[in-house]
């Protein structure tokens, strides 16, 4: 996955609720983890999701990559990484890693998005958000 920007770094404690019987992170609660990133992505960007919505503009997911490299545990901090991929027309792609104690690798995940309103017609993506702004 290339990186086409600085990654925006939010930190996920992982919960009880987080895991299955062994111990270990659910893997659907991965996606979870990874919307919360997402949401301090656009934070960080001046601009939370909401705010993006009272505006008429929306960013739903039409695929998701996720590779899992090594289990996280009950009360591990997380460090979810997430950087654009790709920012033009419609498309709006995020890549991430999550990295655990000891700097181990725990997923890596990429996640595809359009642009669209809130009566989810793609629509172009608004000038801040594309490639270098």
């Amino acid at each position: 996955m290339s990186e086409s920007c600085e990654p925006v770094v939010h930190t996920h404690l992982v919960t009880y609720a987080d895991c299955t019987m062994g111990n270990h992170v659910y893997y659907a609660r991965y996606l979870e983890i990874l919307e919360a990133a997402r949401g301090e992505f656009f934070r960080a960007r001046g601009r939370t999701l909401a705010q993006w919505q009272a505006e008429d503009t929306i960013f739903p997911v039409i695929e998701c990559h996720l590779r899992y490299r090594a289990p996280a545990r009950y009360d591990e901090e997380l460090r979810v990484e997430v950087w654009l991929t790709r920012a033009e027309g419609v498309r709006l792609n995020f890549g991430y890693r999550i990295i655990g104690p000891q700097e181990r690798l725990v997923l890596e995940a990429e996640t595809l998005h359009v642009c669209a309103s809130v009566a989810e017609k793609p629509k172009r993506l608004p000038a801040e958000l594309e490639r270098g702004n």
